[in-house]
């Protein structure tokens, strides 16, 4: 599976921003979904999840409340709709897969994915 997000950008305190990720290969309700990210220096870490039941989501507790994970199978894309952007949001984001249907709670585990973007950058100025 290849999958190339898109939609990152420099954005003010306080902006919005959504990004998208799209499959090329397979039918994306095939797979639990996930977006994480990683600031220079920091490591990944996880920002949302989607599993393949519709509304059946998981996210971090620093982007819940202003982060939204959601999926439209038809165009074979999952979105990151971000609002209320912080400084600490400032990195680069990666969407990731994996076939079949994990387990929620499990899916904040990097190691859970099978299939990663290539990553976009997201930049919030102060």
């Amino acid at each position: 599976v290849q999958l190339q997000a898109s939609g990152g950008g420099l954005v003010q305190v306080g902006g919005s921003l959504k990004l998208s990720c799209t499959t090329s290969s397979r039918t994306i309700s095939d797979y639990a979904l996930g977006w994480f990210r990683q600031a220079p220096g920091k490591e990944r870490e996880f920002v949302a999840a989607s599993r393949r039941s519709a509304g059946s989501t998981s996210y971090a507790n620093s982007v819940k409340g202003r982060f939204t994970i959601s999926r439209d199978n038809a165009k074979n894309t999952v979105y990151l709709q971000m609002n209320s952007l912080k400084p600490e949001d400032t990195a680069i984001y990666y969407c990731a897969a994996v076939s079949g249907s994990p387990i929620l709670s499990t899916m904040w585990a990097a190691d859970k994915y099978y299939y990663w973007g290539q990553g976009t950058q997201v930049t919030v100025s102060s």
